[in-house]
């Protein structure tokens, strides 16, 4: 075998588990309590081409809303504990502008490991106040981080979900802080 096929197995043994784990993480959000929701009237329900406000998190599953440069908003729906000792964090990152953007290389951070691995969302931090401790975004063994990558450019509305996966704070430990180069930053609980 060549290193080449060798690399492009282990991919594709990270890339199903993690689309089959993100599938699962949308159908699991839709559906369940919806007879609880308000009914809004078609007069104030928003349209695909709203720009919500950087403190709007009112929409249910939405932890937090982190606005970044030229439009770019990072919504972040779930941030799930793991048994294996991490934390992943999924949300949709969206060109919430009028005209066609790319995202930004300061996203990937600025540690030559990561950058080598082309554009990716490997600056992410989360913070413990608390516990007084910053969590970087998990690596392969490889140095590519273990984040979306590859971003496209983004047309104006257009949706790209996303997600990180960063080492579990301690079990008690249910409040951090999701920090991202060139966005505001934006405190979410950690569920599981």
């Amino acid at each position: 075998m060549t290193i080449r096929f060798t690399a492009k197995a282990r991919r594709g043994l990270i890339a199903l588990p993690l689309a089959i784990g993100l599938a699962f993480g949308v159908t699991s959000c839709g559906g369940a309590g919806d007879d609880e929701k308000p009914k809004t009237s078609p007069t104030t329900s928003k349209t695909s081409e709203s720009k919500p406000d950087a403190q709007e998190g009112d929409s249910e599953g939405t932890l937090a809303e982190l606005r970044g440069p030229d439009g770019l908003l990072l919504t972040v729906t779930t941030a799930q504990r793991d048994d294996g000792g991490f934390v992943t964090v999924s949300g949709d990152l969206k060109n919430d502008g009028d005209k066609s953007v790319n995202v930004p290389a300061q996203l990937s951070g600025d540690e030559t490991e990561i950058i080598r691995n082309g554009k990716s969302l490997g600056g992410a931090t989360l913070v413990d106040s608390r516990g007084k401790k910053r969590y970087y975004v998990l690596r392969d063994t490889e140095g590519r981080p273990l984040t979306t990558t590859k971003f496209p450019a983004l047309k104006a509305g257009e949706v790209l979900p996303v997600f990180m996966q960063f080492p579990a704070p301690p079990a008690d430990t249910t409040e951090v802080t999701l920090q991202l180069p060139m966005f505001a930053t934006g405190t979410i609980t950690i569920s599981g």
